[in-house]
């Protein structure tokens, strides 16, 4: 799992609810869309199962990020998700046009993101395609 967020303490608050929702998964994170391109373009060293992404990255914002993830022929079937604050209907429209596979907006409370996170966990994502955006 690879996480893009330039908020610290929304990326701790994100590690620790997958810990909580399961410890066995190996999490990456970084705090630009440069970090997360130049880490993903090798995909001998990462080929992660799921990218979550925020809209509000500085210099490369995060549909700039997502376009030019999804350029990357081997990250083609893996689902990015925008983890936003934002819940602006023109960012979800956008976000599923340019290949983005669902829209979580941050939850306000630790426990909703955990149940989030395994939802998200839990769908079958090569026949899901994508999902609504959560509400």
């Amino acid at each position: 799992m690879f996480i893009v967020d330039d908020d610290q303490d929304d990326q701790e608050v994100f590690m620790q609810a997958l810990e909580q929702v399961d410890n066995s998964i190996e999490c990456f994170n970084v705090s630009t869309c440069e970090e997360a391109l130049d880490l993903l373009k090798d995909e001998k060293k990462h080929k992660p199962d799921f990218i979550f992404l925020d809209l509000n990255l500085p210099r490369i914002n995060g549909k700039q990020c997502l376009t030019e993830l999804r350029k990357m022929s081997h990250l083609k079937h893996v689902p990015i998700i925008i983890y936003s604050t934002s819940s602006e209907k023109r960012d979800i429209e956008e976000t599923s046009k340019l290949g983005a596979a669902h829209f979580l907006t941050k939850p306000d409370k630790f426990g909703e993101l955990c149940k989030a996170l395994n939802n998200l966990l839990s769908v079958d994502w090569s026949v899901a395609g994508s999902l609504r955006p959560a509400s």
